[in-house]
């Protein structure tokens, strides 16, 4: 799937976006939301700073961007129940540095129906000179929204090629009007901003970079691509079959670039057993990770603009099922280590005994750290199957030396000899959860000077039993 691009049409794509269906890139049902005929309400809050006085490419950013708003609106004329505002910041006290004026913010053109002729005339009155008070700027905001009267949907729009001058923070103050209900979340378009600045608009709202004049129009194309034909998609995790059945999965969907997940979220089915479906920016690439055990990666995934795509990741998952021999095991306390099986033998998971946990189909090795350590190889986990894995309940080894020394203790297996506890010069007193099994032990005192003073004792151990040595 391929990404295209749409002709530049000014600023009506963002505004038919911010009018009929801004969705952020959550889980969404399947069907559009229906229309309604709530007022929607845009204050453009536009840079007049000096800075805008920048050449773009052989033209002043200020004149770029007037004209592209002020052909834009041309196309919103005769919309219903759309109303327009115009606040400008920058235009009415020249920059002087050091003696910048931070008042320098006007509503220019009050909220209201038919706004359209009146914000293309004032903006060919205007003049970029002063300075940047991004946050005042939207702090004013409120005001100019409550002269409105009657519910409706408030939106700001934020046009600037700068940040904050005036050292107030713009992200507390969107956070407050979108807390109050005043504002949904506001819009920006950077216009030529340097890249380190760009971040801080992530806190403000939706931020749209245009590095370049014709960058603009990329902006836009994004917009129309979400909002006017909505590109969207599903994940279908599939089983070993090829049926989109398996959910209930972690799973994100991240910007191969930038690294940012920008959905994390739990797979889930509808009521229709289809998966939800998921609003997307078209423009990036992404990799999806689907977090089973071990984690699933679908890389380079691009969709296709203004349709409904389908992701689909083979995810066939069963479970193991450590079962415990008796609610009172003295297993019950045991973290079992699951690898993949083969060459890999890397580690999957630490799994609690007594629980069941869900596992990409594969093969794995499962070890149990017991004394001795046990390992069950080549446990098949298939689509959907329960895997009931246990063990033997150990017996109890009471053992007494009463002095320090060395040797230790050893399974009897079919190829030799397998040490199980060693004793290093301590003093090994103390008991023993031993699995089943005949068991040798050899101890010499740390005192006793010669061999022949060594002490071997053998003894079979069974599951639940007890054995005790005393020297």
């Amino acid at each position: 799937m391929s990404s295209q691009r749409w002709p530049h049409l000014g600023l009506w794509p963002l505004l038919f976006f911010i009018l009929f269906g801004w969705s952020s890139p959550t889980l969404h049902a399947q069907s559009d939301p229906e229309a309604t005929d709530e007022v929607t309400r845009i204050l453009f809050v536009f840079d007049a700073s000096n800075s805008m006085n920048a050449y773009w490419d052989r033209r002043r950013k200020w004149d770029v961007a007037r004209e592209l708003l002020a052909a834009s609106l041309d196309s919103l004329i005769g919309i219903e129940n759309l109303e327009l505002g115009l606040r400008v910041y920058g235009h009415g006290t020249k920059h002087v540095k050091g003696q910048q004026d931070c008042d320098d913010t006007e509503l220019v053109v009050p909220i209201g129906p038919g706004r359209n002729l009146i914000i293309q005339q004032e903006l060919k009155k205007l003049k970029a000179q002063g300075t940047t008070p991004i946050a005042r700027s939207l702090l004013k905001a409120a005001d100019d929204f409550a002269a409105t009267s009657g519910p409706g949907k408030n939106v700001i729009l934020l046009i600037t090629d700068g940040i904050e001058a005036c050292d107030e923070d713009p992200c507390a103050v969107s956070r407050a009007l979108q807390a109050q209900g005043i504002v949904i979340k506001p819009f920006i378009i950077g216009i030529g901003l340097e890249e380190q600045y760009r971040s801080t608009f992530q806190c403000v709202g939706r931020y749209f970079d245009a590095s370049e004049p014709e960058g603009f129009a990329d902006v836009l194309d994004i917009v129309i691509d979400q909002a006017i034909h909505r590109t969207s998609a599903q994940v279908n995790l599939l089983n070993s079959k090829g049926e989109p059945v398996e959910s209930n999965l972690p799973f994100e969907v991240i910007e191969k670039k930038s690294g940012h997940p920008v959905i994390q979220a739990v797979h889930t089915l509808n009521s229709a057993s289809v998966p939800d479906t998921l609003v997307l920016n078209p423009v990036p690439v992404y990799d999806v990770v689907v977090h089973t055990l071990p984690p699933v990666i679908a890389e380079d995934i691009t969709l296709t603009p203004r349709i409904h795509n389908h992701i689909s990741i083979e995810a066939p998952t069963g479970f193991l099922d450590l079962s415990l021999p008796n609610p009172r095991s003295v297993l019950s306390d045991l973290s079992v280590r699951v690898t993949l099986a083969g060459e890999d033998c890397s580690t999957v998971f630490h799994q609690n005994m007594g629980s069941r946990q869900r596992y990409l189909m594969g093969t794995y090795d499962v070890e149990f750290p017991t004394l001795p350590p046990v390992l069950v190889q080549g446990v098949k986990i298939g689509d959907k199957r329960i895997v009931p894995i246990g063990i033997s309940e150990p017996g109890l080894l009471r053992l007494n030396t009463s002095s320090m020394g060395y040797g230790g203790l050893f399974l009897e297996t079919e190829e030799g000899r397998q040490m199980v506890v060693p004793f290093n010069g301590t003093d090994p007193s103390g008991s023993y959860n031993l699995q089943p099994g005949r068991y040798v032990m050899v101890f010499r005192a740390k005192r006793a000077q010669t061999t022949e003073l060594s002490v071997t004792r053998t003894f079979d151990l069974r599951s639940g039993g007890m054995h005790t040595i005393e020297l």
